[in-house]
């Protein structure tokens, strides 16, 4: 813990003088603070911190209900006064007229710089975000039947009549292309195992049958005899697993069996292949670009139009019944998305309970069924603001205005009490906390702006290598100093240079694509730069990720390379073998000292 509190000392001195002020007083509260409470200090109370600043820009005012854990100056919390009263009046807590950006950024970048540092949290923390993951799971249960979807319906068919229709007669036609993901699955089959796949639901048949989805082609029919067809009562459930977040709480998720797996990728392709094909639709809905949310969030932090909305529980509060009456009056589509949802789950204690949700985190279509439920609950609290129903030219216009990335929401200012009101009836939960649109201060997609300007900040995700055998530490800080650097950290960056250069001796400069692990710089090329065939070469260390054995041969094997030749875009296919006999995500990561590419 001494070396993070010697980096968040150097961090804190450096926007200190930034901002003409002085951390001094501020670095003991820091010392003596994390000495008696230990590392939650840093990683739980700070960003509590970052939640009660955010909130009072929000307000406008700083007053009694917000930094309870910490001694007030005034009205100003004591710690990082300094930087405070440059943002809020010290004897009123009043927001200023012109408050200090940089004191804002520096704020946050103090109390957030360890929020989301990979350290596991405690037994009882973790006990208790599956209790909360349980009783969520309850709460959806129990007000099924309760909604009226009429509107909703209406509105699905006017946002995705076409969009769905297109997947249904895909789907209708049997144009689904299947694949495996990286990931873990409930039935432990990693790799290339997944193509090995003896296991299969039977309710998958329908749309999904076995001698398409898994065989090269039907003239290996034979193989069906060793396939073990799974009736409803003998499927595999999903696997609750909680995975790191943040020392506060987990992230829990849910791994799906590589059949389900499987068979929600071919759908999801569908899906974004045609939410791409309607210009409308991509304005509106983000499945892998978050940037349109961010330049949104910068636009609502500049001009006051846009609210940043953000939903708790987001994927868990989503249920089944909400999105069979989305997909209700497209009848193929529907019944092969209900066919590949897995409808249980196993719970860490072993118990397997029936899931009312539509899918946890873990389900390839968790995050499309999401965001198109997200996006009519919107038009229906829209349409309610308007007191009249909306026709196609009023959802036309409201591109640029409205977009949905997972639980990260825009929506116009003016219809925000609306929306969120709609949200909520649909059994959605919004984070007050972390959704604004009263200030200038707006957060969408991991980027923050404050009247325009950005102020994210920059996290530490991993605590500091000793060694060079830490090597997924010694990726990490070198990605935290050239992140640093970009932000014009001077000192931080120099204390994190001597760390690096001390452990692995070799840490030349590099641009930014190159693979070496190496420092960015503004200079011209460095003494150590050779050139090797006119490309300039550094000596320095790479990381070397080490695939697993994982072989496969025979009608497996036949199947994943036609798989691949199916996947890709030109006519190129893959000559190497070596793909058949090692597969999967890295178990280790190691690094290996060697020439490489500048990247210049």
């Amino acid at each position: 813990m001494k070396s993070l509190i010697v980096l968040w000392t150097s961090v804190a001195n450096n926007l200190a003088t930034w901002c003409c002020t002085s951390a001094h007083h501020d670095v003991k509260t820091v010392e003596v603070r994390s000495k008696n409470e230990g590392l939650s200090f840093l990683t739980i109370t700070l960003p509590s911190f970052a939640k009660d600043f955010e909130l009072s820009l929000e307000r406008g005012y700083v007053d009694n209900s917000v930094f309870l854990s910490f001694k007030k100056n005034g009205r100003l919390p004591a710690f990082l006064s300094g930087f405070s009263c440059l943002v809020f009046d010290r004897g009123t807590g009043v927001l200023l007229e012109d408050p200090a950006i940089d004191a804002i950024r520096a704020i946050r970048q103090l109390s957030l710089m360890y929020s989301k540092i990979l350290i596991d949290c405690s037994d009882s923390r973790e006990r208790a975000a599956f209790t909360e993951f349980l009783e969520c799971e309850q709460e959806v249960e129990s007000t099924k039947g309760e909604r009226s979807y009429d509107n909703f319906n209406r509105l699905s068919t006017l946002i995705f009549g076409s969009l769905f229709a297109k997947v249904d007669k895909d789907v209708y036609d049997g144009n689904l292309i299947p694949k495996h993901g990286p990931g873990a699955t409930a039935d432990r089959l990693v790799g290339n195992q997944k193509y090995h796949q003896t296991q299969w639901p039977c309710r998958l048949e329908t749309y999904f049958p076995y001698g398409e989805m898994v065989l090269p082609n039907w003239s290996y029919w034979e193989q069906l005899e060793q396939v073990d067809f799974l009736e409803p009562g003998a499927e595999i459930p999903v696997k609750v697993v909680s995975v790191p977040k943040t020392m506060k709480t987990p992230r829990i998720i849910a791994v799906e069996p590589t059949a389900m797996q499987y068979a929600q990728q071919a759908v999801l392709r569908l899906i974004a292949d045609g939410i791409k094909e309607s210009p409308i639709l991509d304005s509106m809905l983000g499945l892998d670009d978050q940037t349109p949310n961010q330049r949104l969030a910068r636009q609502g932090s500049s001009k006051g139009d846009l609210a940043t909305l953000d939903l708790s529980e987001a994927s868990d509060r989503v249920s089944c019944e909400t999105v069979s009456n989305l997909l209700s009056k497209h009848r193929h589509f529907h019944d092969a998305v209900m066919a590949c949802r897995s409808t249980t789950a196993r719970l860490p204690d072993g118990t397997v309970r029936v899931l009312s949700k539509f899918a946890s985190m873990g389900s390839a279509l968790c995050f499309p069924m999401e965001a198109a439920t997200f996006l009519v609950a919107i038009f229906c609290g829209i349409e309610q603001d308007l007191g009249h129903r909306l026709t196609r030219s009023e959802f036309n216009s409201y591109s640029g205005r409205v977009r949905v990335f997972g639980d990260d929401i825009i929506v116009p200012k003016e219809h925000v009490r609306s929306v969120i009101s709609s949200l909520e009836y649909f059994g959605l939960k919004v984070n007050y906390r972390k959704s604004f649109w009263n200030g200038k201060f707006r957060e969408s997609c991991g980027k923050e702006y404050y009247d325009g300007t950005d102020v994210s900040v920059v996290r530490v995700r991993r605590v500091l290598p000793s060694s060079r055998k830490d090597a997924q530490e010694i990726i990490s800080t070198v990605s935290l100093r050239n992140q640093l650097f970009e932000a014009g950290y001077e000192e931080p960056v120099d204390l994190l240079d001597n760390r690096i250069v001390r452990i692995l001796g070799h840490f030349p400069v590099v641009g930014k694509t190159s693979p070496v692990l190496g420092r960015h710089s503004y200079g011209p090329l460095r003494e150590d730069t050779k050139l090797i065939h006119s490309i300039p070469m550094v000596k320095g260390w790479m990381i070397r990720p080490l695939i697993p054995k994982n072989e496969i041969n025979d009608w497996p094997a036949l199947r994943k390379c036609l798989a691949l030749m199916e996947s890709r875009e030109s006519d190129e296919i893959a000559t190497s073998s070596d793909h058949l006999r090692r597969s999967g995500r890295p178990r280790v990561v190691s690094i290996k000292l060697g020439m490489g590419h500048a990247g210049y």
